[in-house]
């Protein structure tokens, strides 16, 4: 059967009548341009801060119609309070006075997302500040931990999916949540395909490989699809896979970070209480400063830095056994002393650790009693240690987010 078009969409959404009950939500411009991929259909839908809960029925009901048209595999449309010009202001969607405080106005949103948080007003301080959100965990998980990295290359997603499978080997009950919505690894990293199933509305059970239970926007769309996403889609795609999952009974919860320190890691900071960040990097200044960057951004958020991991610390030629320093060596763990922030260990430059990754065996399930794994194990004790450490630390508050 052929695939589903844009009008078509948009034709069947004219049956959708807008929340001033006269119009329809397209003649009222309240959906965003629509996005296809894989015959599912991505969109959102403009409305008032203040009332995004109020309607909730409405989004329901847009992403009911398009799912049910022929040729659609699915539909997933978000709520966004962003005020547009013409017959998307405001003055189409009447509202109950007073309004409630809103959030300052976020950049347009692109075609599509993962269904979204719900989209609630944010009371502003007299000092420009964002009041502290309330932060509640995930059911059912007992702490969740961000790998991260202030640059890309520096095999922060072959650290994640290692450290995490070193969590389990040493005995507790992890799921990983691949968060680089532009650059998913976790598929190919854990040998995994096929789509999650769907266990109740729009609750999604999360794929299992090597005893993980584990969550990629790699599952829901094909590897090489482009993601076309601006932030508040990346947002929403986040929120679903983090809440929207069915994670069960789990200790830890590893984050895999997309690299830098924009949207994605702002809103895990924001909305989600993660016990701790760990950075990696590798030896050489140009990606320590970078590094900085991902540790001063989770210090600001008050969020604990559980340490800092060396990766590509040193070579070892696979026909001597000689060890090479390519990349310099021990620059994170001077930068670790010098921040005051622990260092969690080196992981070697070794074909073994590349090869596996490739080949969806990551080193510490297809060689436990090898050195590489051995040196994982070691790391996610450290973290295990680090992140009782922080739960142990009464201090924490909530941060408040300074917008300059």
């Amino acid at each position: 059967m052929a695939g589903v078009s844009k009008d078509q969409v948009l034709d069947q959404l004219k049956t959708v009548t807008g929340p001033d009950f006269n119009s329809n939500i397209v003649d009222l411009g309240l959906v965003s341009d629509i996005f296809i991929a894989d015959n599912k259909v991505f969109f959102s839908i403009t409305v008032p801060a203040a009332r995004a809960q109020e309607l909730e029925p409405l989004r329901a009901a847009a992403e009911r119609v398009v799912k049910n048209m022929p040729g659609v595999a699915g539909a997933i449309v978000a709520l966004t309070a962003e005020k547009r010009g013409g017959p998307t202001s405001d003055d189409a969607v009447p509202r109950p006075a007073p309004a409630a405080p809103q959030r300052p106005a976020q950049r347009p949103a692109p075609a599509g997302a993962v269904p979204p948080p719900r989209v609630a007003a944010q009371p502003q301080s007299g000092h420009g500040h964002a009041a502290a959100p309330v932060k509640s965990g995930v059911p059912g998980v007992g702490a969740i931990i961000a790998v991260a990295s202030g640059k890309g290359g520096v095999g922060k997603s072959t650290t994640a999916v290692n450290l995490a499978l070193g969590l389990q080997a040493n005995g507790h009950r992890v799921g990983i949540l691949d968060a680089d919505i532009y650059g998913p690894s976790m598929p190919r990293l854990l040998h995994l395909s096929g789509r999650p199933e769907v266990v109740s509305g729009r609750v999604l059970k999360p794929m299992e490989g090597y005893g993980l239970k584990v969550m990629s926007i790699g599952f829901l769309v094909d590897e090489e699809t482009p993601m076309i996403w601006r932030g508040p889609m990346v947002m929403s795609a986040l929120t679903q896979m983090l809440r929207e999952v069915q994670w069960g009974e789990l200790d830890v919860l590893v984050v895999d970070m997309p690299p830098g320190t924009g949207d994605a890691q702002l809103t895990m900071a924001q909305q989600v209480p993660l016990a701790g960040a760990v950075i990696v990097s590798t030896p050489q200044d140009l990606a320590l400063i970078d590094a900085r960057k991902g540790l001063n951004m989770f210090k600001k958020v008050d969020v604990p830095l559980l340490g800092i991991v060396e990766n590509m610390s040193y070579f070892i030629a696979p026909d001597t056994g000689n060890r090479y320093d390519i990349f310099g060596h021990g620059g994170a763990r001077n930068e670790a002393e010098r921040l005051g922030v622990p260092f969690l260990g080196e992981v070697p430059l070794v074909m073994e650790i590349r090869e596996m990754s490739d080949a969806g065996k990551p080193v510490v399930i297809s060689n436990p009693e090898g050195p590489q794994a051995k040196v994982y194990r070691e790391i996610a004790a450290r973290v295990w240690d680090q992140l009782q450490a922080a739960k142990a630390d009464p201090g924490r508050t909530a941060p408040a987010i300074v917008f300059e």
